[in-house]
This record gives C-alpha cells, structure tokens and sequence, in this order.
C-alpha cells in the first residue's frame, strides 16, 4: 500500500551520538530535543507554528517528562501543538513514525514531528515507596542499568538473548568480530570528503551547548566514542559470559543523542522538501514479537509484515538497514532472509555509532533515505528488535515526486 503521508525529503535531522558519560552527558535529554529542533527547524525554514501534531518517544525517563510532548514543543516554538509520548524500547522510533503517519492518514493532521531523543548516561534512580514494606521500606531501581540486565518476564538480560539466538542458528565468535570489521568499514564511508553523508543530515561541527542553553560547551566532529577495530584485537577479547560466544566487540555501546522526522501531507511535502523533486513514500509497517529471550529473531518476522503491507519482496529493497546492538542480529536475518550481509547498512548503523534507544531508529530510517536518494531512488526496508522480543520495521520509497 501507499499512505497518505509522506516525509517531506530532507525534513529531518540527527545530532552525532556520544558514548554514555561522554559529551552529551549533562544534557537533559526533553530540552536538548527542543533545542536541537528549533535550530533544524530554523535551518531548513520550517516554521515550527506549521505543525498541529507531534509524538516524543524516549525511553529513559528525566525530570518533568510527565508534560512530554507539549513541553517539548513549547520549547521548540510550537505550542499549538499536542500529541502522545511513547516508548517501546529500541522500537520507538518507527512506532513514533508510525503515530505521526496515522494521524496524517485519517485527517486528524496535517504536519507532524516524530522526535526521539534519550540520555543513557546518568540515568535515574527510582524510588517506589511500599507503605506495607517492612518498616514502610520500598524498592529501588537503576532505571538504564536494570533495564539492560533483567528482563522481569524472563529474569535474563538482553546479552542472554544475544546468546540464545547464536546458539540456535550456529552463529560464531569469528562470524561476529568479521561482520564487526565490515560494519565499521561501511561507517567510514560517512566520513568520506569531510563527513559529506552526515552533513545531509547532521550539522557539523555540532555545537554542543551548556546546561542552561547559554554557552557553548564544546565542539564535535561527529560520533563520539566511535570504536576502530582491528582484527588482532577482537581476537584477543574473550565472550562476556563463560560459555558464551558474544564478546564486548561484538555488541553496541551505549550512547546519548536526539533526532526527528516529519511527516506531513503529500501536498505540503512538496512545500517543506529540501528538493520538491524527490519524494520520500511509505509504504508498510510491521511489529512482531519473537519467543521469550531470543529477541534478535523478531527484526525478520516485523521486515516481513511491512514488506507484506508494502505489497514488495526482500529481493526488491535497493538498501536495507537494521538496528544491530549484536552483530548476531545480522547474521541471523541474512542467513534467514539470503541478504548480501556485506550490502547491508551501508553508511553506518547502531553497531557502530551507538545506542541511545529512542533516536536509533530515527537516524537509521534518516540515512536509509539519504542512501536511497544517493543511489537515484528506490525501495528501502529498516528493521530493528527491541526489549521484550519485540521489533518494528518500515517500508519506504525513495522516487520522483508526482
């Protein structure tokens, strides 16, 4: 099928992501998402008073996030605008995609901004008072490290699923750190001609500003704690967990930052588009939920939902891009799926450039197009897992505007 709604091209943005407790750090994550839209917006001559929708998505509570969406976009210069805040996890960002374009398709908007940001660094330490607990004591709880080591369904952590699924489908040490070697080859072909394929996106030099918006804190060139690997040194690294075969190297770093997409009308797409020329079209959606603990498995059931609704096959994507916090996540669905592996994320993925949750999704849905207008067009999926066994993929095309 096609939507109603398409994003208009070049009407998004990414800041860089930066490795946890590394220059972002002291950023919360809601005003730094406000602040970062009003200076895109002001860039690409978006008048923020243009929207009468929005969705936030996030995954790490900060303070007053209880006003979510609207206080973002009050901050942003658009307090017209209402709309939910969301969180599934590493699925946020095409699920908030997926908001902003349901509501352009029934008509209840016209203009929508799907923003996700996150801070895992510095992440908040919860307090639930029990009045029954012994002495009225309550629980406690590291919301980002908790999360990442404990699935209460299950009582594992995400590694675990890693593990699982490596273990079903034969998947080796050896294939990971290689598959490591080649992701990290196609990231620097972003950096190629001073960072020319993440200036279509991102602004850089990337002023990162103070706590309070007044100053300027400091200066990034682009991703921040970005690995160099060699193959001597992820030889060396022995898997996490004994027994194990997934190692530090083969698997993401946590990370903070922010990005966002709009969504809007096909006519007012023309209107908002960097190039009226180009069209931006999606096509299908899928979320699907794979067995308990083998979380990378459900990337292959959503791409086949949202390629089922697109009416399109694997064989017809020109460029595919996954969210992999494990190189066994691309291993597995090229074994599954007979997709050149080496093709694949051209240009950089979450493997690479990090994890922030929400904004992962965003960015990598972001360099999907900007690939797809590199190759003059053509069809591009995106999928990626999430806590839970979860996953949400998308369809899109990359074409002219008519």
């Amino acid at each position: 099928m096609t939507y109603k709604a398409e994003i208009p091209y070049g009407a998004y943005w990414s800041t860089p992501f930066a490795r946890w407790q590394g220059s972002l750090a002291h950023l919360h994550s809601i005003e730094f998402g406000a602040h970062v839209a009003k200076l895109e917006m002001a860039k690409r001559k978006i008048d923020p008073t243009a929207f009468d929708y929005g969705v936030l998505g996030f995954s790490v509570p900060q303070k007053h996030s209880f006003y979510g969406l609207p206080w973002l976009m009050g901050m942003a210069g658009a307090p017209q605008a209402g709309g939910p805040t969301m969180m599934q996890a590493c699925a946020t960002g095409v699920r908030t995609l997926l908001a902003a374009t349901q509501e352009i398709e029934c008509g209840m908007a016209t203009t929508a901004l799907a923003i996700n940001c996150d801070r895992t660094s510095n992440g908040p330490h919860l307090y639930y008072p029990n009045p029954r607990g012994p002495g009225g004591t309550g629980a406690a709880e590291d919301w980002v490290m908790e999360s990442f080591n404990r699935d209460p369904l299950g009582d594992h952590a995400m590694l675990q699923t890693a593990e699982n699924v490596a273990a079903k489908h034969g998947i080796t040490t050896a294939e990971q750190h290689e598959l490591v070697l080649r992701r990290e080859e196609q990231y620097r072909m972003s950096l190629a001609n001073d960072s020319a394929f993440l200036k279509r996106f991102m602004s850089l030099p990337f002023e990162v500003p103070t706590a309070n918006y007044q100053k300027i804190a400091n200066s990034l060139a682009g991703d921040e704690g970005v690995s160099h690997s060699t193959p001597e040194g992820l030889a060396k690294l022995r898997p996490v967990r004994p027994g194990g075969c997934v190692t530090f190297g083969g698997q993401t770093h946590p990370a903070d930052g922010n990005a966002a997409i709009v969504v809007t009308t096909r006519e007012r797409a023309r209107e908002l588009s960097a190039d009226p020329k180009i069209a931006v079209r999606l096509h299908g959606f899928g979320l699907a939920r794979a067995a308990l603990a083998y979380m990378p498995e459900a990337m292959l059931p959503a791409a086949l939902r949202a390629l089922d609704q697109a009416g399109r096959k694997i064989s017809e994507m020109t460029a595919i891009k996954t969210h992999n916090p494990f190189a066994v996540n691309d291993l597995f669905f090229a074994k599954q799926t007979g997709c050149d592996l080496k093709a694949m994320n051209n240009y950089g993925c979450s493997l690479v450039w990090g994890h922030p949750q929400a904004p992962m999704g965003t960015r990598s849905v972001i360099e999907l197009i900007e690939e797809l207008a590199l190759r003059g067009g053509g069809f591009g999926l995106f999928t990626g897992c999430a806590a839970g066994d979860t996953a949400m993929a998308v369809v899109l095309e990359v074409g002219d505007a008519r």
